[in-house]
């Protein structure tokens, strides 16, 4: 498992969300948008799935994942890959990440409040509102860290 540095785990705490790619069984991609509720130096990624969908059969039959996130401003991204893993409904560990993911959703639609009071065009409804409460949770151990900045930025 790889290590994670405190500025790759603070770029990824201000990501609003990342993109979580996944194997299908015909061995496409498929790519989903997710959020991080927790990031740890030790190279574990937590992930609350809304959806018991595409992702979820996908990682039953292929353990293998991306998470990628890029800050189009700043020219820089990251691209995490591993293994992951569905984890069963532990009481504990689920209570301290659904709290962790309803900051994250608050905190995201008081950013789109200030951005509509100062007049940016954006989404008017506020979807963050109408999100349903997560379906289960995804633990990605991290084999790679792939630094998506030009290298003539570096």
């Amino acid at each position: 498992m790889k290590k994670l540095s405190s500025d790759i785990i603070h770029f990824f705490q201000n990501q609003g969300f990342v993109v979580v790619t996944t194997i299908d069984q015909a061995g496409f991609p498929h790519a989903s948008c997710k959020g991080i509720v927790k990031i740890e130096p030790g190279g574990s990624v937590y992930l609350l799935d809304l959806y018991r969908a595409k992702t979820f059969e996908n990682l039953k039959h292929n353990p293998y994942m991306s998470i990628t996130a890029v800050n189009e401003h700043k020219f820089s991204g990251y691209c995490l890959k591993g293994k992951a893993q569905v984890l069963p409904d532990t009481h504990h560990l689920r209570d301290e990440l659904l709290k962790s993911w309803e900051e994250r959703i608050t905190n995201r639609l008081t950013q789109r409040l200030l951005r509509n009071i100062h007049g940016e065009t954006g989404h008017r409804h506020h979807p963050e509102v109408n999100m349903p409460e997560p379906e289960y949770l995804i633990l990605m151990e991290i084999e790679e860290i792939v630094d998506l900045t030009p290298r003539h930025l570096k």
